[in-house]
């Protein structure tokens, strides 16, 4: 793994430059150096060697922390040690989480960590993994003139990442290790040098994503990983919230984000909060620096028209697209490669084609090494070595990516007009009351969607509204008849949405048709 060992090379050509940084509910903030990163690095690895694993297999390793420091080192000693690494959500129900650690050897946790492995098997038939604690401030000091270590080969299996399937059991896909070669090298040359100089990190290190922009990218770049204080939950979790994370942003001062569409969404409330300020004045007010910040969004469709005023606003914001079967990224906007309302290029070495039916087909060097366990949502990668995405995609002349939605969420209605359900709700969610949509009609004469409301937003006025906009911006075939509200609570979140904040379809149906007629926040007109 090249990256790795340029990762390890910047630690000992810049020992003393920080490479960690936790901000503090005080104020202040606590660092790591590059040389105490490599140092903790390289005692884990020896720690991993000592470790018994059954079998013959290498040694398979759950990661259970919070997002922090711990979590880089045991991330990166996993790597260089040659174990296959199972991050695992510590949003994740018992059952969930249970599946992930059905095979694992040990698993290495900070205090968070070993008491969500308790909640989880407490009423389990088996008992819990092996646990070794991580605490960098009681590691012994580095070694001097420590030498960085020698890297396994890069085709095993390195990582298994788990996303959410059909089941309620999240599929396994294996990432490799020459796989996240060929990304890095692509997304290094796509991004200019020096953007990753500081990194907020606001979603949970659990995401492919989020493990490659926020720690790979920014370690190869020289770069610092910020880290939210241990007390304030991430978006994704019970009780993360935008509004939060905005009153951290100015503190951290990043130079770069990978955002989720909530945060895109909450920037652009806060922009026009002052909408004449200043463009140094509001990136000092939101960022901490007189430049905005290299902020990147996928994991789900942003309204055009949003990313259209952030950019008014002097704060563009890069759309890309990816999936964990390609170690996560297929293509990226960036400052010299954008067009608005696509998700930009693919990557140097990706290459793309449709299908007769308008399904995206990928091949690249980055393809994951297969699933884990099977789920009926996994993506089938044909005899010529094209995996089939289940993403309904549009390749323009200049070779720009646009993707409409999910294959099988395609709603053929009753009247037989085509709708793809996300670039609706992308729509309606540039509303400020709404902050969630969820879009049905397939086989029905008219579109129902629910609506979740943003934090004290009158039911009555947000269906008035919600009416009215789609009578002014959306055809007949695409306006939403069947209006049902529902107010933002992180009980309703974590059960009908999933970490990463895609909505469980079936489950939200049934929840309608379950209280539609009956006393219940869900309204309807």
């Amino acid at each position: 793994m090249q990256w790795l060992d340029t990762i390890f090379a910047h630690c000992e050509a810049l020992p003393d430059h920080p490479a960690l940084e936790t901000m503090q509910a005080d104020g202040t903030a606590r660092r790591y150096t590059r040389a105490e990163l490599l140092g903790a690095v390289a005692y884990w690895i020896g720690q991993l060697g000592q470790c018994e694993r059954t079998g013959t297999h290498p040694l398979k390793v759950g990661l259970v922390t919070r997002n922090g420091p711990e979590w880089v080192v045991a991330d990166l000693a996993l790597l260089a040690a040659g174990a296959v690494e199972v991050p695992v959500p510590l949003a994740f129900s018992s059952d969930q989480a249970l599946h992930l650690l059905e095979s694992v050897d040990l698993c290495l946790v900070d205090e968070r960590g070993a008491e969500r492995l308790q909640e989880w098997f407490a009423q389990a038939a088996r008992p819990c993994p092996a646990i070794r604690m991580i605490d960098l401030d009681a590691l012994p000091a580095p070694v001097a003139g420590l030498r960085r270590p020698t890297l396994p080969a890069g085709e095993a299996v390195c990582k298994i990442i788990h996303t959410s399937g059909t089941t309620s059991r999240p599929k396994g896909v294996m990432i490799r290790g020459a796989g996240l070669d060929q990304l890095l090298a692509s997304l290094r040359r796509r991004v200019p040098t020096g953007r990753y100089a500081r990194y907020l990190s606001i979603v949970p290190l659990s995401l492919l994503i989020e493990q490659v922009t926020a720690v790979y990218m920014t370690l190869l770049d020289g770069g610092t990983v910020v880290f939210l204080p241990r007390q304030v939950p991430l978006l994704g979790e019970a009780g993360g919230s935008t509004r939060t994370v905005l009153e951290y942003l100015p503190r951290a001062a990043p130079s770069a984000m990978t955002l989720p569409p909530s945060m895109v969404e909450a920037l652009l409330v806060a922009c026009r909060q002052q909408p004449d300020e200043d463009p140094a004045a509001r990136n000092a007010r939101l960022f901490g620096t007189s430049d905005a910040a290299f902020l990147a969004c996928g994991g789900a469709p942003v309204a055009p028209v949003i990313l259209e005023e952030l950019r008014q606003f002097g704060i563009p914001v890069y759309e890309g697209y990816g999936l964990s079967e390609n170690s996560s990224v297929v293509s990226w906007n960036a400052p010299d490669c954008f067009k608005p309302g696509t998700v930009g290029k693919p990557l140097d070495h990706v290459s793309v084609r449709l299908s007769d039916d308008g399904e995206l087909l990928i091949k690249s060097a980055s393809l994951f090494a297969g699933y884990a366990n099977a789920d009926p949502s996994s993506c089938e990668v044909d005899a010529d070595g094209w995996l089939h995405t289940g993403d309904l995609a549009q390749i323009d002349r200049d070779g720009f990516l646009r993707i409409f939605g999910r294959k099988k969420n395609l709603i053929i209605t009753a009247n037989g007009r085509n709708v793809s359900p996300e670039w609706v709700e992308s729509a309606y969610k540039s509303l400020d009351c709404v902050e969630q949509a969820v879009l049905y009609g397939d086989g029905l004469d008219e579109l129902s969607a629910l609506f979740v409301l943003a934090p004290g937003t009158d039911a009555q006025w947000a269906r008035k509204a919600i009416h009215e906009f789609g009578l002014l911006r959306l055809s007949e075939v695409e306006r939403v008849n069947r209006i049902y509200v529902v107010p933002s609570t992180p009980a309703f979140y974590a059960t009908y949405f999933t970490v990463t904040g895609r909505p469980r379809r079936e489950l939200i149906w049934e929840y309608i048709h379950t209280f539609k007629h009956q006393e219940d926040p869900c309204l309807t007109v």
